[in-house]
């Protein structure tokens, strides 16, 4: 009898070494999961935070602004400054800011020509291509972020 219980121990050596190569396996996959999609919703807050930010800084650097560099005003012919507002705030969330797209308009509200008066309404569209740290993920998560404020000029 005792014979018979060797023999079948044996033959289960290493059973215990594969199963926890598999389920460790399996759990570095599921971290490294949770790590990306927790950056890719830092990346997405980033981008959204970056086009409100340039937006209330063309509702407040209107036409009626003065001054050059970044005190001066916005328009639909001149909005670096908005672009910069915008790039650096993503920039503070650890993106690329040479990666990020802004895209400023300043849409016709009243029938008269768009421009940056107060009343007018301003649109500031921020875009990201999110690239993940791990290649294995990169058929699923590779996407653009991209996110939208709108304001109305108040100055």
């Amino acid at each position: 009898m005792r014979t018979t219980d060797q023999r079948v121990w044996k033959r289960e050596d290493g059973a215990t070494q594969v199963e926890f190569t598999f389920v460790v396996l399996l759990l570095v996959m599921v971290l490294l999961g949770v790590v990306e999609m927790g950056r890719m919703i830092l990346s997405y807050t980033a981008i959204a935070d970056a086009a409100k930010a340039g937006a209330r800084y063309a509702m407040v650097h209107g036409v009626d602004r003065t001054g050059t560099g970044a005190d001066g005003p916005s328009s639909a012919s001149s909005y670096a400054q908005v672009q910069t507002v915008a790039q650096n705030y993503a920039a503070a969330g650890l993106l690329d800011s040479s990666a990020v797209t802004v895209s400023v308009s300043y849409p016709n509200h009243s029938g008269t020509v768009a421009g940056n008066y107060p009343g007018d309404p301003v649109q500031v569209t921020v875009s990201y291509t999110y690239v993940p740290l791990v290649g294995y993920f990169s058929s699923i998560l590779n996407t653009t972020l991209s996110s939208t404020s709108e304001g109305v000029i108040t100055y």
